[in-house]
């Protein structure tokens, strides 16, 4: 099953939904905190969720009831695994490295995990060749030749 993206909006509004489970829009207009949207614009998000696979409805008598389709879990491994492919390269070693260098987890959290691995820091290389280059300029042996040379030939006219 091919899980979309959701916009923030939406994203705010599943949250309230996968606490419910299960609902009526009278029961998200009740449960929706303040400032609370107009009941049309509810009524046009349940509609988008439920095109997008989010949700599905049950017609009783008038009116839905909606149940969530796509549990949090899911869409959590959804963002996650579009986090590690199109920031981290993949890589589940890089992420790690992030975490530790952005301070979110500990080396004492990870060694809670598996405490067998060794945790040493990854050595991060960065050559900036470029920058170096205009930073600190390498002079030119002839210049320098030159200028030495017209210094020794001052030096013995005087």
């Amino acid at each position: 099953m091919k899980i979309n993206h959701l916009t923030s909006a939406e994203e705010n509004l599943m949250r309230l939904f996968w606490k419910m489970e299960s609902f009526y829009l009278k029961d998200v207009m009740e449960q929706h905190p303040e400032p609370k949207p107009h009941q049309n614009t509810v009524s046009t998000y349940l509609k988008i969720l439920v095109e997008k696979g989010y949700l599905a409805t049950e017609k009783e008598g008038r009116i839905f009831k909606y149940n969530v389709v796509l549990p949090m879990e899911e869409y959590r491994k959804f963002l996650l695994n579009e986090l590690v492919h199109h920031f981290f390269h993949d890589s589940g070693k890089e992420i790690v490295s992030f975490l530790l260098h952005e301070q979110f987890i500990s080396k004492e959290d990870l060694q809670e995990f598996n405490p067998v691995v060794e945790i040493r820091p990854l050595k991060v290389i960065e050559e900036f060749e470029y920058a170096d280059e205009i930073l600190n300029p390498k002079k030119d042996k002839k210049k320098t030749k030159d200028k030495d040379n017209k210094k020794k030939k001052k030096k013995k006219e005087k």
